[in-house]
């Protein structure tokens, strides 16, 4: 009935989200408005109590909604996000991508040519297939970071919305790692380097090109190293980003005179190497390392994909020495939450000593 106070009990997968998250997860149909409006006037309450829309819930939580309000027959509807079902095929596709899986995550091997998520004139992508990697779970998997279409490798995907705040934090926070392949072309000078330039959007592409901006791109910094080189031809590196930024590798390696073999949209003709080399790009996520919600680590090593190793083959290089590299630890302060926690503390140590200077002052 539409006029009957509404209960809800917060479940495992809610544990920590905002209030208002959880009408937008829920009850999709309540705008912000609505929650506000009963939050302002005491109607929407947690365990009894007064509620507003950034409370953090907490599982077990018993939420009091009032009652739905009526929707007028000229009102627009709310829209509907209506999925076709996937057929035995794209099922059958999606699963055999699985490299990793257990209660809480799934990785997958994304080949290259699959876009991560839908767009403009793009119809296929692994959001539109994550309904096939629910197996005996009864929520849908969510996506908590993704990779450009022509780029493969290894694919992180939560299977519920408590894994999923827990790892978007690791990202966010500096504490997973990922490390990447790619074949370049050219050799740097330094071997083991690392390249800090900002980045930002280039003007006049829409959005849909990025490139190095000193004045007002975002931070951005990547770890390279040789892994074997093909005379002064092509090098095979090591690449490992400490932000996140759009395009960031395709970026930076180009903004230092190699860039990755086949990636036209940087390098442009420079980027395409002679000699039966394939086209396509030369950029894979070999591995990925983040904490798991329950406890320890997931660890997850990506083969591969057939063009990429024919090119490692045809320069003679030995794929063997890849994984030969040492994973460089995360320090905690070089991490998100380090640094806060650091200028906090120093902040703290400034008030301190403001106080110590006031109260020497009074004394005659």
């Amino acid at each position: 009935m539409s006029g009957d106070v509404r209960q809800f009990t917060v479940g495992a997968d809610d544990d920590g989200i905002r209030l208002d998250r959880w009408f937008k997860r829920h009850l999709e149909g309540t705008s912000f408005t609505t929650v506000a409006k009963w939050a302002r006037t005491g109607q929407l309450r947690v365990d009894g109590a007064r509620a507003t829309p950034g409370d953090r819930l907490v599982a077990g939580q018993v939420l009091r909604v009032p009652p739905a309000e009526p929707v007028h027959a000229d009102a627009p509807r709310p829209k509907t996000r209506d999925r076709t079902p996937l057929t035995a095929d794209e099922e059958s596709f999606i699963q055999e991508l699985v490299i990793h899986k257990d209660s809480q995550a799934i990785v997958i091997n994304k080949p290259p040519g699959l876009a991560t998520q839908g767009g403009t004139k793009t119809t296929e992508h692994v959001d539109g297939l994550l309904d096939g990697l629910s197996f005996e779970s009864e929520g849908r998997p969510k996506l908590v970071h993704r990779l450009d279409k022509d780029t493969s490798g290894a694919l992180l995907v939560a299977r519920n919305a408590r894994a999923a705040g827990h790892f978007a934090k690791a990202f966010s926070s500096r504490t997973a790692r990922k490390v990447y392949w790619a074949l370049i072309v050219g050799v740097p000078d330094i071997f083991d380097g690392m390249i800090e330039l900002p980045i930002g959007k280039q003007p006049g592409s829409g959005g849909e090109k990025m490139h190095v901006d000193e004045e007002n791109g975002s931070p951005a910094r990547t770890r390279y190293r040789v892994i074997e080189r093909a005379g002064n031809r092509a090098a095979w590196v090591e690449l490992q980003p400490f932000t996140g930024r759009t395009h960031q590798l395709r970026v930076h390696m180009n903004a230092i005179g190699h860039p990755i073999v086949g990636d036209g949209k940087y390098g442009g003709a420079a980027s395409f190497l002679t000699g039966g080399v394939s086209r396509k790009m030369h950029l894979h996520a070999r591995r990925i390392r983040i904490d798991h919600p329950d406890g320890g680590q997931i660890d997850v090593t990506a083969d591969l994909p057939r063009h990429f190793a024919e090119s490692l083959a045809l320069l003679g290089f030995d794929e063997k020495l890849g994984d030969a590299m040492v994973l460089d630890e995360v320090k905690f302060s070089e991490t998100a939450e380090g640094k806060r926690r650091a200028a906090a503390a120093i902040a703290k140590s400034r008030r301190q000593e403001r106080k110590g200077e006031r109260r020497g002052r009074q004394r005659p």
